[in-house]
């Protein structure tokens, strides 16, 4: 029976995938005027028929539908009867990562004293509570918000920082939010089948989070003020061979990764930077590698938990990449502008 639901689950994922939006619709994408034509360029895909179906009349609309779009599926698919309990425990914890993000926009808010935008995924929203942690008054308000969902493994993180004031504690917070997040995800991998692709496939991600915190914090001129953002549980990259880079100029940071799969993309961001002079190219590139390491460790797996890790990261980036070429549309920026940002 377990075969016959691993089989099921990998087809459908399978042939889910068919209906991606591809890098042939972002070419499509780009010649499209307006948004209408831009949603015809994709109607085809799942995420294209979605789109279809629902009124839009200015960016806010498409970005909160699809959001809402991303939540329908992944609710689609816990719905499953056949759903083996290893692929479901992957996904549920997985999507704890949208509570994070909207838990750091309610700290955010608080600091900017205005209400925050939330994303319609997550525990949280699942559990009604979204509203109310936009609204949150104080990080105790978000704090029994979170034990009211079961999430309250977060709340410590909170409890230390109580981001009263500057942005050092912010900074700090959304670390250690970020790590428990990793912590808990390498906790249900150690109990699941191929939980040690999936452990490999974390630690590469936590790898590259750090390897982000490094650059982003040598090239914004604060080097070792940055210590102790860094988050625990990577490979080559730790916390603690992250912080020691912290001391290093952004040049000499390949050579230290030399007999690592990262001495490329450190070079990389380096070479960018410095003909740039943009931070943005920390983010844009180390995405663009994250997304290859991730496909060789994940794609290839089927009949496994992994099957769903990979559709996971499959929808993002699709979601990622249609909210950039989306908005450049609406802004009437041409979309070869932002190419560069996108994960194809």
């Amino acid at each position: 029976m377990l075969t016959l639901k691993y089989a099921f689950i990998s087809a459908y994922l399978k042939a889910q995938e068919a209906r991606l939006v591809t890098s042939e619709h972002i070419d499509r994408l780009a010649t499209a005027p307006n948004i209408r034509d831009a949603l015809a360029a994709v109607r085809e895909t799942d995420v294209g028929s979605y789109l279809e179906e629902v009124p839009v009349n200015s960016f806010d609309d498409l970005d909160e539908y699809l959001w809402r779009y991303l939540a329908q599926r992944f609710a689609y698919i816990q719905s499953f009867k056949l759903l083996p309990q290893d692929v479901h425990k992957t996904l549920r914890a997985y999507i704890v990562k949208y509570d994070i993000l909207n838990i750091k926009a309610a700290l955010r808010g608080l600091l900017a004293s205005k209400k925050a935008k939330m994303i319609p995924l997550g525990v949280i929203h699942s559990n009604g509570l979204l509203d109310g942690l936009s609204a949150a008054e104080n990080v105790d308000d978000i704090i029994r918000i979170l034990s009211k969902c079961g999430l309250d493994n977060y709340a410590p993180a909170l409890e230390k920082h109580k981001m009263d004031k500057g942005s050092k504690p912010k900074v700090l917070v959304e670390a250690t939010l970020d790590g428990q997040y990793y912590t808990s995800m390498l906790n249900v991998a150690r109990k699941i089948q191929d939980g040690a692709v999936l452990t490999r496939a974390l630690g590469l991600m936590i790898d590259l989070a750090n390897l982000q915190i490094v650059l982003r914090a040598i090239i914004g001129g604060i080097g070792l003020e940055a210590a102790g953002c860094t988050i625990a549980g990577g490979y080559r990259i730790t916390d603690k061979t992250a912080n020691e880079l912290l001391s290093l100029r952004i040049a000499d940071i390949p050579d230290r990764l030399e007999d690592s799969q990262y001495h490329d993309i450190a070079s990389e961001v380096s070479a960018s930077y410095d003909r740039t002079k943009s931070i943005t190219a920390v983010d844009e590139i180390v995405d663009k590698h994250k997304f290859r390491m991730l496909k060789e460790v994940l794609s290839p797996r089927v009949l496994s938990p992994l099957v769903m890790a990979w559709y996971l990261v499959l929808k993002e980036v699709e979601i990622r990449n249609l909210r950039l070429v989306l908005k450049a549309i609406v802004d009437g920026m041409p979309v070869q502008d932002i190419k560069n940002y996108l994960v194809l």
